[in-house]
């Protein structure tokens, strides 16, 4: 075969490491492991209805939400071809109810790897793509000195800490999305060299879109800013934004991040009053932060609506969160007008100055 010229992904990653001397090389040996991780999912995804027979399915995962039978098997892939390595602390994972430990016969390591290991998986049986997410963080001190296990309070970082992050897409093609805190770089899985190749680098989200994403069947649950926003996209051209503006949803959290990434958009899953108890519907350690990092070191932007994602201090390993992404400058406006006072919305009296009794 032929050689391409293009880089691999253990090629980008020694390119990194580079720059910094003083590295060991553990980081990137553990996105590798990672790496490959994704490498099998992709294939078991692929497979669809023609795979092998899958792990039994069924249960309720501590977020109350039904697990397929892919979810299971995923878990597991990235919990076994990641415990081994000596780079890892402990995991955790959207199917743990708990953080994952690793077994005393294996090293432990300086690094925390949080995961959702088949995002979208809901729209799996449809053939829609979905994806893994996932973000590492540095250990505690005492985890690395004294080898104890891990606790929830160890992962309980905020997002501006993670040390890398991003998340595999599969789809027509199989695809990583990688970011080490130096811009954001794409991979494409070559099923001939079964390793995955660099395809863009520095990708940038642009500042200005004409596209976003909701929910709109919760329209009735929005607060008063995300409601504002959507009605004047949806007036269009002569409306107050002066633009047309097309509506996406997906349903599958990677599939949206990755048209954001390529083309611009904004993606708004806002805390809002359909359930009181749940201040959001995205988990913040192995969602929202993850794609909050990928989008702000492509030069997006990631928000709560009220602050900044990366900057919010967990208070739990699943906690929930809203979460607004995409074109810098439309997130931006949507946090202004989280800020401004909400608007009169009392009918106009009858005898105003546009009242039935207008000239």
């Amino acid at each position: 075969m032929p050689l391409t010229g293009r880089w691999t992904l253990t090629r980008y990653l020694i390119e990194q490491r580079r720059r910094y001397p003083q590295a060991s090389g553990e980081l990137n040996a553990l996105i590798l492991d990672v790496s490959l991780a994704c490498k099998a999912l992709a294939r078991i995804v692929s497979r669809g209805p023609l795979g092998a027979a899958m792990p039994a399915g069924g249960g309720i995962n501590v977020q109350g939400e039904v697990q397929k039978p892919l979810d299971v098997l995923s878990n597991e892939v990235f919990v076994r071809m990641n415990e081994w390595n000596g780079h890892l602390g402990g995991m955790a994972s959207e199917e743990m109810e708990q953080p994952s430990q690793i077994p005393a016969s294996y090293p432990r390591g300086k690094y925390l790897l949080v995961f959702d290991p088949l995002d979208g998986s809901s729209n799996i049986d449809v053939n829609v793509s979905v994806g893994s997410i996932f973000s590492i963080l540095r250990a505690p001190a005492s985890v690395v000195e004294n080898g104890r296990d891990v606790t929830e309070a160890d992962f309980l970082q905020p997002g501006a800490t993670q040390v890398a992050a991003g998340y595999a897409i599969y789809g027509p093609a199989a695809q990583l999305v990688l970011t080490v805190g130096d811009g954001v770089a794409v991979f494409t899985l070559d099923p001939d060299l079964a390793e995955f190749v660099l395809t863009q680098a520095n990708v940038q989200v642009p500042v200005d879109t004409q596209e976003f994403a909701i929910n709109s069947s919760n329209a009735r649950f929005w607060e008063p800013p995300v409601k504002r926003y959507v009605d004047e996209c949806l007036a269009g051209k002569p409306g107050p934004r002066g633009k047309d503006f097309n509506m996406r949803w997906i349903a599958s959290m990677v599939a949206e991040a990755h048209r954001i990434l390529m083309r611009g958009g904004v993606f708004l899953y806002p805390r809002d009053t359909k359930d009181p108890s749940k201040p959001g519907r995205l988990r913040l350690l192995y969602e929202a932060n993850p794609i909050g990092f990928v989008m702000e070191q492509a030069g997006g932007r990631a928000s709560t609506g009220r602050q900044p994602m990366l900057g919010v201090l967990p208070t739990g390993l699943h906690q929930r969160i809203g979460l607004v992404f995409g074109s810098k400058n439309e997130v931006e406006r949507i946090e202004r007008y989280h800020r401004e006072p909400p608007a009169n919305e009392a009918p106009a009296p009858l005898f105003a100055t546009r009242s039935l009794f207008r000239d």
